[in-house]
């Protein structure tokens, strides 16, 4: 039976313990984990972080997003997409997205764009990328950052080319939920080599010594141990990840494709189970994509028989495990709703502001895929049948 963690974490993580921390002539698995994260998602560099949050402010800082800019999120999605734009003191700006696939629709930000804006951030939603080429034609346009934010997605496509690889910057979430994890943590990948490195001084304190590639730098340690030594020449934070976490990350990465296949696996059991109900809807997949299934998520139509919270009891009932409903509209979090974060917004953040985002919200359904053991998924498709089956009686 797979497992979520094995022997390879464990050795890994062994050997940076054995190595003892040593600060000076460290273990080499940032280093190791990066530059294989990097290789697997298509990219030139990638950078490790404390978590999938300070990975998008890290990015923003470093294209130069700031107080009097705008950036362009969408609302149907875990709240750091936005939280990290005023983290870089800018402004969120909420576009739509797509009525069948949820995503950010290119359509609708490109409404929203205005002098002010500075860049982009689509969501690989549930772990289907956004439609990237339109909005990377728009951002070349006029001239905007897009920072792909792929907390959901791991070994995802977007028209043959792995999510992670087809914006400016692209960021990762190590989360405990996620496809793979240390418990917490983060990383971007870029092929701008300037870019990478400010982002990975913004994470390192603004340490001068610092270049794009991992483990690099141009001094010696006589130069640093120098009383007169200059260490910062930027402000940055410490959003750094430990070897510890990179040991046990590396032994994910190397397992990536097993621990996605799980969830693929799942959703593939899942869908046959919706198959041919007209009222429970899937996420739609566009041809060329391939979807990651961080989730398994279904909205109810409009005619359903049932609500949601119907349908949850009566799941539950059937042997089907806990699921989540979709997060509320971000614009309408009580730490948004009706606020200004700055003199120039011009959106309310009040209901209406995107109508398609608020008509899904309350009728998806979000189902665990991460199921290492295959009865219980088994169980999991078994109670969506009888459920399906129960409301569809008459």
């Amino acid at each position: 039976m797979p497992m979520r963690f094995t022997e390879l974490e464990s050795r890994y993580a062994l050997e940076v313990l054995n190595h003892g921390f040593r600060t000076s002539t460290n273990s080499g698995m940032i280093r190791r984990f990066e530059e294989a994260f990097a290789r697997k998602f298509g990219s030139r560099f990638a950078i490790s972080f404390a978590n999938g949050t300070a990975t998008m402010h890290a990015a923003l800082a470093s294209a130069g997003v700031g107080p009097g800019h705008e950036v362009i999120v969408p609302p149907l999605t875990m709240a750091a997409t936005c939280i990290c734009v005023v983290h870089a003191g800018a402004v969120p700006v909420f576009a739509d997205v797509d009525p069948d696939t949820w995503t950010l629709d290119p359509r609708s930000v490109a409404v929203r764009i205005s002098p002010r804006t500075k860049a982009i951030i689509p969501v690989a939603l549930y772990g289907l990328s956004a439609d990237m080429d339109p909005l990377m034609e728009l951002a070349r346009k006029h001239g905007l950052f897009v920072l792909d934010d792929d907390a959901q997605c791991f070994l995802g496509y977007y028209k043959g080319r792995v999510v992670g690889s087809t914006a400016h910057a692209s960021s990762f979430s190590f989360q405990a939920t996620k496809h793979m994890t240390c418990g917490e943590g983060g990383a971007v990948t870029t092929d701008d080599p300037e870019l990478a490195e400010k982002i990975r001084k913004m994470a390192s304190l603004g340490y001068g010594s610092i270049r794009a590639a991992a483990g690099s730098s141009l001094v010696k340690r006589e130069d640093i141990q120098d009383p007169g030594y200059l260490r910062h020449f930027s402000i940055g934070w410490n959003y750094r990840l430990s070897e510890l976490c990179c040991a046990v990350l590396l032994g994910q990465l190397e397992r990536l494709e097993e621990l996605v296949q799980i969830r693929l696996d799942s959703a593939k059991a899942l869908a046959e189970a919706v198959a041919g109900c007209r009222w429970l809807v899937p996420q739609k997949v566009p041809t060329g994509n391939v979807h990651a299934y961080w989730t398994f998520a279904c909205r109810l139509s409009e005619d359903a028989p049932c609500t949601w919270h119907e349908f949850r009891i009566k799941y539950l009932e059937s042997g089907g495990d806990p699921f989540y409903g979709a997060w509320a509209m971000n614009y309408l979090e009580p730490v948004f709703r009706g606020k200004r974060f700055g003199d120039h917004q011009t959106q309310a953040f009040e209901p209406g502001l995107c109508p398609v985002a608020e008509s899904l919200q309350s009728s998806l359904l979000q189902f665990k895929t991460n199921y290492f053991d295959p009865s219980r998924r088994a169980n999991a498709a078994e109670a969506m049948r009888r459920t399906i089956a129960h409301f569809s009686k008459g």
